[in-house]
């Protein structure tokens, strides 16, 4: 038996909260702060109280929210990826909070001495968001475009295409690690005499 909540929710879906109102609410403010940041649409005012001109930023948004709304692929793309990037956070979190108890020091300091770990949770990010991304697109024919670039990548491995992207990432690889910069605070004996 379902709960009264359980029926508000419910209700909610059926009333279009979450396929309408939420992604409209979070494009609309997700471009307008793009907006009153940038100020790509020009400012008012005067040298010392000047502002970006919010009434322009707000249609735009608005308009912006309104197509996104209006085009069903993509609120079902956003419904389907942002769970999955909120699970991320979670666990990126959990982890976080994993490290901390084995540390010595009181908190995680990522401008200090672990930016090994920022490197790897801004990476690890990177990538996992395009996956997810990935993974919520869908094609014509109803697949999403990860499995469709994984069953491609495994059907051609032996193939032109797969084979010179995999050796296009080791040679990018191979370049950044010769062209790295040197660690700093232990100079050592680097080349020099």
């Amino acid at each position: 038996m379902a709960s009264p909540l359980q029926n508000a929710i419910e209700f909610l879906r059926e009333f279009g909260l979450f396929d309408v109102v939420l992604p409209f609410l979070l494009v609309f403010t997700l471009v307008y702060a793009i907006l009153e940041k940038t100020k790509i649409l020009g400012v008012e005012g005067e040298k010392k109280t000047e502002s970006s001109k919010r009434n322009l930023n707000s249609m735009v948004a608005f308009v912006f929210a309104l197509v996104v709304v209006a085009t069903n692929k993509i609120v079902t793309a956003i419904n389907t990826a942002l769970p999955n990037v909120v699970l991320l956070l979670v666990v990126f979190v959990a982890f976080l909070l994993l490290i901390s108890v084995f540390s010595k020091d009181e908190q995680m300091d990522f401008a200090g001495k672990h930016k090994g770990y920022y490197k790897f949770f801004v990476f690890s990010s990177l990538i996992a968001i395009i996956l997810i991304f990935l993974g919520s697109i869908t094609n014509s024919k109803g697949q999403s475009w990860l499995s469709f670039v994984w069953d491609y990548a495994l059907n051609n491995f032996e193939g032109a295409v797969v084979s010179s992207i995999i050796f296009f990432a080791i040679l990018m690889g191979a370049i950044f690690w010769v062209v790295r910069p040197a660690p700093t605070g232990n100079t050592g004996n680097r080349g020099g005499g």
